[in-house]
This record gives structure tokens, sequence and C-alpha cells, in this order.
């Protein structure tokens, strides 16, 4: 590199790097970056164009210095030649528009003033993610000074906006779990009410069909309609129990655990349904295990129920696996409880922990609901996938930093 040279690129990669890390705007960034790279190298304008990985066509991202009526008329380049760029991962120049196949608008681009063109890859590890393209007035000669240049900056946008769209991926996910969080708030409060105004009137109905049943001879065709109807208001109570716990969120009263105790004792409750539908247990519990501050009462609650959702998938008998160990990286217990059942579908997997949402059709949707927020009360998290051989896994992750401060 000569020395003069290498001091004006150098200044100039250093200032626009410093503007390209300083903003997490996508198109901010974009724009930024044509601008600058036509000053610097002396273009008549740039563009980034970025790959739409569904629809495999390269959209316009940011423009300067080149006329909108030669911009609409779009890209020639397709996936493989993008692909084929990034394969040789340099800048490729191309100073005879009428024979090159990476130029559909010759004509158009030499009305526009355009005489030469650069073609710099923009990647993402080994993935093809989009090209900038550098327009000159005329046709010349590139040091490889300038070349250098112009690849190291597409390098760092490539970074940048592999940041920048991870940013934008959270804050989305983010605004949803807040929308999501003020939809199970209101979801809780109507609960409640509904709940109560149907509590009262639901416990008179048990009792006097309790008392006409007990008076009522066994057999009778009156005695079988009052069995039912005890049956319904039964089923009705639970329904409305449920309504409660999810509305109340009450605080954990947290204690050290070690969490093997609650997963046995949950194990316990479970010993009859286990038996009753010839489901097999296999345990791992991992030894010597953290304490982990936390209610045991709700925890319970939680590994109960996703005991009972594993055994309701497996009809007719099947396998439970329930695993605990620790990952001290990020200072988490975890339990994992499998079955060998047909798996949740694709298309239901992201709403089962939504109020209301059940695949069962005597469910009511409301019991893994109050297990995500339990366990997020505690600092923690649910996680649900199927299985590589079928079935369904949940992975239940507590923080045990707490139990040692």
């Amino acid at each position: 590199m000569t020395g003069p040279n290498f001091r004006r690129f150098y200044d100039a990669f250093r200032e626009i790097i410093s503007i390209v890390h300083s903003t997490p705007d996508v198109e901010e960034l974009m724009n930024i970056v044509v601008w600058k790279m036509s000053e610097v190298v002396g273009a008549k304008g740039a563009i980034f164009r970025l790959l739409n990985i569904e629809t495999d066509e390269l959209e316009l991202s940011a423009a300067y210095g080149i006329g909108k009526n030669y911009l609409r008329k779009g890209p020639r380049l397709n996936h493989n030649i993008i692909t084929d760029l990034c394969r040789l991962n340099r800048a490729i120049i191309i100073d005879d528009l009428h024979h090159s196949d990476r130029v559909q608008y010759a004509l158009e681009a030499e009305q526009e003033g355009i005489s030469c063109i650069i073609d710099v890859p923009l990647t993402i590890g080994i993935q093809a993610r989009g090209i900038l393209r550098i327009y000159f007035a005329e046709v010349r000669d590139f040091s490889d000074d300038e070349l250098n240049f112009m690849v190291a900056i597409a390098e760092q946008c490539s970074c940048a906006l592999s940041k920048a769209r991870i940013i934008e991926e959270q804050e989305l996910k983010y605004n949803q779990l807040a929308l999501q969080t003020d939809k199970l708030s209101s979801l809780g409060r109507l609960a409640a009410g509904i709940a109560h105004e149907i509590n009262n009137p639901l416990a008179g109905v048990l009792l006097y069909s309790s008392n006409l049943a007990r008076k009522t001879e066994e057999g009778s065709q009156m005695r079988e309609g009052l069995d039912i109807i005890i049956h319904e208001t039964i089923r009705c109570r639970k329904i409305i129990q449920e309504l409660l716990d999810f509305s109340r969120e009450r605080e954990p009263q947290k204690d050290p655990f070690i969490i093997n105790e609650i997963v046995e004792k949950s194990l316990a409750i479970m010993e009859n349904e286990f038996l009753l539908n010839r489901v097999e247990v296999v345990k791992d519990l991992a030894e010597d295990l953290p304490l982990v501050m936390v209610d045991g009462n709700q925890l319970e609650q939680v590994f109960v129920n996703l005991l009972i959702n594993c055994v309701e998938a497996l009809s007719g008998g099947g396998r439970i696996e329930i695993t605990s160990g620790r990952n001290d990286d990020d200072e988490l217990v975890t339990v994992e409880i499998s079955d060998d059942g047909p798996g949740i579908p694709k298309q239901e997997i992201d709403k089962i922990f939504e109020p209301f949402f059940s695949t069962k059709s005597t469910g009511t949707g409301l019991g893994l609901s109050v297990s995500y927020g339990i366990v997020r009360k505690h600092g923690g998290r649910i996680l649900v996938e199927n299985g590589l051989h079928g079935g369904a896994r949940f992975r239940v992750e507590i923080p045990y930093k707490k139990a040692t401060e």
C-alpha cells in the first residue's frame, strides 16, 4: 500500500465504522454508508440491496446519487449470483456494462451517466445476505487500496447489520411480551370476577343436587339425572378453581430447596395416575444440585401440571422421563419432563402457554398458563419442544444464584 492512500482510506474507514457501530437503526446505517462510500472513492453513487430470504429477491434498502427512474428498473441479480460473489469474497469490477450478466439495463445505466460498477458482497458467516453496489461515471483503474477498503467496509456493515437485526428482533419480542403481560393481567382480573360471580350459585346447585340424590332411589332415572348434574357441577367447580388460581398472581413464599425433593414429591402425588394409565416413569436426577430459593408448593404445582399433561398425551400407556441438572454458566437448575407420545402440533407449540388455549377437548387451557406464571415469578422460564423421535419435552429453568447470596 502507498503511504498517502493508506492514510486516506484508514481515516475514512475509522470514520465510517465509528458511525456504523454507533447507530442501531438499520435504515440510517445503510444510508450513511452509501453516502460516505461514494464520497471517499469518488463514485457517482452507491446502493445497498439486501436479500429477502422468503422471496429470494434482492430488495433496494438504501441509495445515494442514483436517479429513481433507474432504480425502479430493479436488479438482475439473483441468489445464485450473490452466492457466487460471496464465495469469491472480493470486489468484482464491471467495466463493460453491455456484456456482463450482472447488468440487465446497460442502456439505462449509460443514460444515468454510469460507465463502471463495482459489486461488493455482504455476508453473515458463510451466508449471502446482499450486495453493496458502487457506481462510477468513468471506467478507470482501481488500486488494491481502494478495493480492499470497499471490501473491509462491506464486512463491517455485514456485522453491524447482523447486530442491528438482532436488536430489532429483541425489541419486537420485548414489545410482544409486554403486550402479552398486559393481556394476561386483564384476563386475570376478568377471570377473578367471573369466578366469584359463578362460584356462589354453583355451590348452591351442588348442595341441593347432592341432598336430592341421597333421598332418591339408587338406579332410578331421577338418580341418574342427578348424578350427571353433580358430576358436571363438580367439573365446573374445578374450572372455577383454575380460573381463581390463574387470577391470583400470589407472590412465591420462598425457602431453600433441593429441586429433587420437589420432583420426588410431585412424582409421589402422581403415582396412582401412572399406575392407572400404564405409564412407565424413568428418573435421572443429578446429585449435588445447589439450593434454590423457591416456593415449594407452587413449584410442585408446576411439576404435577406438566406430568398430568404428559399422562394425558399418553392415552393407552407410554413412558415419561424426568431429569434434573445444573447449568453453572448461567447459574440455573433445570428439570426436564418428556414423554414418548405424539408430540405437539407444530402450529400450536407457540400457543400452549397462552390462557384458554388447549389441545384437549376437555381442557380449560389454564394449567400451563398458571405454571408459566409461577416459573416466571421465580425468575425462571419454561421451554417446550418436540423430541427428535416424537413426544414433547418441557424444560423448567430456575436460577440458583440467589440461594447463595
